[in-house]
């Protein structure tokens, strides 16, 4: 097992429009005899090219629908489709991604990076990439360095937190599709704003039937997922498959980071590790483009083995959240509400390699109601995080006290999966003491409609924060006194001093 041969590595897959008014088609189908392109009702054969592709220059451009068929019979989308304007049941559409005006990005530097989390569908009224562009600027004046994308990437149905993509190359209808997200990302960089767009390598949505027929992309090799069967990186057409979306969205969409969701759950036994050779050939495209990867637990090897910028990590924020409330179900479990175990989270040698929230879409979206912290323990839990040498990310509408929840929602095609998503949603919460009622019913149009925001100016408790912490020196002294449950923290000139009984913040500058 190795890494992807560099002869395949260096032919992107899908239809790539060649500049002289034909189009380039490539796919990998190495279960395939033959393959063909259905393109205004005529199939033209595809030829077997090596290493299970197969590839044709056909008279086709930008906005042409088009489907490949397997073996005479089934059509279906392409599994690198950059266009799904009728969603994930529709036909593929060529995109030229050469039409696209984008400003050169601001460069994101880790020592200065503020990221604000955001999710498209929510974020304003509209739902869409265009909705985001008229509160950039106040992003911006908030102290925010880079707007971060939920996932974009086509999935079933209309709403969604986007974790379900399916067709992965390809920008949600529903938000823009590729002419809005590019937009977006134009925008911002006009305004002085880095984008970071989160993608998700562990796992594909419902209907991967439409990938299973093309080639082994899954295994029973590491066991169950949380979400199935692992994805198959042992096979060179599936590395590729993720290697070439990272690349896509820095180049086509000079995106300037990515955010690899769940990277605990990427399995992969191969000498170089597919989310190594990710980071790589990602800054093969630029240099400068950050590598952020998700770990569920304490485990640095994105840091120490992959090359990678940095990582999430939700420990303080389970420290806080525990001190701050007392809950300790599920994962707060091992988590003690200590003001020692807060000061040793603080204590982490990495620093800036580490993200860390007072809220994110996981620690608010995934509560049975998708409630917020109360005013008082988020401005606490906030400061914390801000005062603190790791690089901070808000959730939308923390920075003004939003009390909008943001709810668990989906909006699947299938009704066996709207059936067992919402079966799943009740079992999940039935045990959690602090959680009596019925869980929303995440297919009801009602569970997205209540997450949308109503943005405000945000609190100058975050903007001297986040003002702050770009003119202090990097290290961190942490004092606490468990009795009085206090915790003192001190960066040069500047003091920061949290009371958890009363929930109060004072600052000294």
């Amino acid at each position: 097992m190795t890494a992807s041969p560099v002869h395949l590595a260096q032919r992107l897959l899908g239809a790539r429009p060649t500049g002289d008014g034909a189009t380039s088609v490539r796919v990998w189908a190495p279960k395939a005899g033959d393959v063909s392109v259905r393109l205004r009702g005529l199939d033209h054969a595809l030829t077997a090219a090596g290493d299970g592709t197969w590839e044709a220059r056909l008279d086709a451009g930008h906005g042409d629908d088009y489907l490949l068929v397997l073996d005479g019979g089934d059509s279906w989308p392409d599994p690198h489709s950059l266009w799904q304007p009728e969603g994930v049941r529709g036909p593929s559409r060529v995109l030229d991604a050469a039409t696209f005006e984008i400003a050169a990005g601001p460069g994101l530097e880790l020592a200065e990076l503020v990221l604000y989390e955001l999710h498209v569908g929510t974020f304003s009224r509209e739902g869409t990439f265009d909705g985001v562009i008229p509160h950039l600027r106040r992003l911006r004046r908030l102290g925010a360095t880079a707007i971060e994308l939920m996932p974009v990437a086509t999935f079933p149905g209309e709403r969604g937190w986007g974790y379900d993509g399916l067709y992965t190359f390809a920008p949600h209808p529903t938000y823009g599709g590729p002419e809005g997200l590019a937009r977006l990302v134009d925008a911002a960089h006009r305004e002085g704003l880095g984008v970071v767009l989160d993608v998700v390598y562990n796992h594909v949505g419902p209907g991967n039937e439409a990938l299973r027929a093309f080639g082994p992309y899954f295994t029973d090799r590491f066991g169950e997922t949380p979400w199935g069967q692992a994805i198959d990186y042992a096979q060179p057409g599936v590395r590729e498959w993720a290697i070439q979306n990272a690349e896509l969205w820095v180049r086509d969409y000079a995106v300037d980071g990515l955010r690899l969701d769940a990277v605990h759950a990427v399995h992969d036994d191969s000498p170089v590790h597919v989310l190594a050779e990710l980071g790589e050939r990602v800054r093969g495209v630029n240099p400068k483009a950050l590598v952020i990867s998700e770990m569920g637990p304490p485990d640095f090897r994105p840091l120490r083995d992959w090359g990678h910028d940095a990582m999430w990590l939700d420990d303080l924020h389970h420290a806080l959240h525990v001190a701050l409330t007392g809950e300790r179900d599920g994962y707060y479990a091992e988590f003690d509400g200590s003001m020692a175990r807060i000061a040793a989270e603080l204590s982490r040698p990495e620093g800036p390699r580490i993200v860390a929230a007072a809220q994110n879409h996981d620690q608010v979206g995934n509560r049975a109601l998708g409630d917020r912290l109360p005013d008082a323990k988020r401005r606490l839990a906030a400061a914390v995080v801000f005062f603190c040498t790791y690089t901070p990310l808000l959730f939308q509408g923390e920075e003004y006290g939003e009390t909008a929840p943001f709810r668990f929602f989906t909006d699947h095609i299938d009704p066996f999966i709207a059936d067992a998503t919402r079966e799943g949603r009740r079992r999940e919460f039935q045990h959690f003491a602090g959680f009596r009622a019925e869980a929303p019913d995440p297919q009801d149009r009602e569970s997205f409609v209540l997450s949308k925001l109503s943005p405000r100016e945000p609190e100058q408790l975050y903007v001297d924060l986040l003002r702050l912490r770009r003119e202090l020196p990097r290290e961190l002294n942490v004092d606490y006194d468990e009795d009085a449950r206090t915790l003192t923290l001190r960066r040069g000139r500047a003091t920061l001093h949290a009371d958890f009984s009363r929930e109060t913040v004072s600052l000294r500058a």
